[in-house]
């Protein structure tokens, strides 16, 4: 009797899952038009599953959005910590983040619709402005990342990405080039020579 309860809680999951992932995608190619009875359509399971997990559809929307952060979360614990020059590891961040909010531009649109902002927020944010944190106090320590940067600054930069490609005015990639330069070093006046 505890195998099949066993199978049902591993059945459930692998539903709440494949619900998730097909919600995200569906979110992120049409916006706030998709509903739950198309979620469940291409999820291949009942309406009854979507909403057992999932009871409104604002939760779910929240709840792809929190895959996304976690998503984003994940790539930085791995790709910029685990890089070998401080400087990258705020260009990895950086670079990611517009490729996921390029992607995801539908994704975003309905978080924004549902959740009033596109911004991550409680445990979400924390989590990714300690990163950001570490990120900067590395790069500091090496000498590639100015002393006077702060995550608020990392925060602002992201938030004029998302701007950039929300709007489409302009290439993401040169902007977030733009914005990593401006979180070099500022380098020291030349004295003049004295003859």
């Amino acid at each position: 009797m505890s195998s099949s309860r066993g199978k049902s809680r591993t059945d459930a999951e692998r539903n709440r899952a494949r619900v998730l992932a097909v919600a995200r995608s569906l979110f992120a190619e049409f916006g706030d038009q998709v509903q739950m009875a198309e979620v469940a359509r291409v999820a291949e399971v009942g309406i009854g599953t979507v909403y057992r997990h999932f009871p409104t559809r604002k939760a779910l929307v929240e709840a792809a959005a929190q895959h996304r952060f976690a998503e984003i979360l994940a790539f930085a614990e791995t790709r910029c910590l685990a890089a070998p020059d401080p400087a990258d590891g705020l260009a990895f961040l950086l670079g990611h983040i517009g490729e996921v909010l390029a992607r995801d531009q539908g994704l975003s649109g309905a978080i924004e619709s549902a959740m009033g902002s596109a911004e991550p927020s409680g445990d979400s944010r924390i989590a990714l402005e300690g990163l950001a944190a570490t990120l900067i106090e590395r790069g500091q320590a090496a000498g590639s990342v100015r002393e006077d940067a702060t995550v608020h600054d990392v925060y602002m930069i992201v938030c004029g990405l998302a701007a950039v490609i929300r709007t489409g005015s302009g290439e993401w990639r040169r902007f977030v080039r733009i914005a990593l330069d401006g979180l070099r070093p500022v380098p020291a006046p030349a004295t003049p020579s004295r003859r």
